[in-house]
């Protein structure tokens, strides 16, 4: 947890900003660490960040076009050095908030203001700077969503017990309750079109309790319309997926016009508790990989190691990877000679 000087040190940063710009990963992670931030202070613009894994400097653009005096970086762990020298260069002021085991370029550091707290997601290090309690179920979202349930889960519950239950992992919430299906809406409305993601974050400027985005209506009907059209084909795959059930490991690849590869991971690895979940999604040359399970990280590490052009890493027990689709079968009996 960060410290209460970090937290006052946030603070001071977003007093001070009149005309922020918000980069997030685009996760609910991302997105709900950004949705207090911007509630709480009612300033500044947001962007999801939509490349893997770092924010690089093909962003600048957004810069030049929206003129902000300064830049909140969330959830993201790796920002190319060429943007932080194009912000540097322009003398604006950044504040990159993360959590993940990763470590920065001294330059960056050397200009960011920078705050890591490995042990929390980052929707919980920005509710710890607001604690906007109106804003407690966004917060929530975030959290249940990035498999962590936060030390105010029963206050949540006892308030709102129609929305949550007490649950012993953060992953039961985000399958069996209310709160869990707001953020499976929030996530599937990520994976849209720019202006439809412009059109939710506006939307979630302005809603006042998490039963306006429950209760289907005019103002969101565009939203659950994305839900029940991605939801029909995520559960198509995923009970495809689970014929690739294989003793202590699942493997599954697959291809289409959806990446869904940290939905499905998630979820095959909350289905098949102990297992190490592997999904692979295949995108012309390219291959996206999502690991979960116990330690994934050093196993990530392992296998692709040597492959040209590989990369990833994260957190201990979920990662990301990306590769070439030249090496899959190669990288595939990796996999299996490391779990079976």
């Amino acid at each position: 947890m960060l410290s209460e000087k970090q937290t006052k040190e946030i603070r001071n940063h977003l007093e001070k900003a009149q005309n922020p710009l918000f980069f997030f990963d685009n996760d609910n992670d991302g997105l709900c660490g950004f949705l207090l931030l911007r509630r709480a202070y009612d300033r500044g613009k947001g962007v999801a960040v939509k490349s893997f894994p770092d924010l690089n400097e093909s962003y600048l653009r957004k810069i030049d076009e929206l003129n902000p005096d300064y830049v909140f970086i969330l959830d993201k762990p790796i920002v190319a050095p060429e943007f932080i020298l194009g912000l540097k260069e322009r003398n604006i002021p950044v504040v990159w908030i993360d959590h993940h085991d990763v470590e920065v370029e001294r330059e960056s550091l050397d200009y960011v203001y920078y705050y890591n707290d490995t042990d929390t997601p980052v929707t919980y290090i920005c509710w710890k700077v607001v604690e906007n309690k109106e804003d407690m179920w966004i917060a929530m979202v975030g959290c249940i969503s990035d498999n962590y349930l936060p030390d105010f889960a029963e206050e949540f519950a006892k308030e709102n017990p129609d929305l949550f239950k007490k649950v012993d992992k953060a992953f039961d919430a985000l399958y069996n309750t209310d709160i869990g299906k707001i953020g499976r809406v929030f996530n599937f409305g990520l994976k849209d079109s720019i202006t439809k993601v412009v059109m939710m974050i506006k939307f979630l400027f302005k809603v006042k309790s998490p039963y306006d985005v429950l209760k289907e209506s005019r103002e969101n009907n565009f939203l659950w319309k994305r839900f029940e059209f991605l939801d029909g084909k995520y559960q198509k795959i995923l009970e495809k997926a689970k014929n690739s059930v294989k003793d202590n490991l699942v493997f599954f690849e697959y291809s289409g016009d959806f990446s869904m590869s940290a939905d499905l991971s998630n979820e095959l690895s909350y289905l098949y508790p102990g297992k190490i979940v592997v999904v692979a999604y295949i995108m012309g040359e390219k291959v996206n990989v999502s690991f979960r399970g116990k330690n994934v990280l050093k196993i990530t590490e392992k296998v692709i190691n040597g492959l040209v052009g590989a990369r990833g890493g994260g957190h201990r027990d979920a990662t990301g990877a990306s590769l070439s689709k030249g090496d899959l079968e190669e990288f595939k009996s990796r996999v299996e000679r490391e779990v079976l």
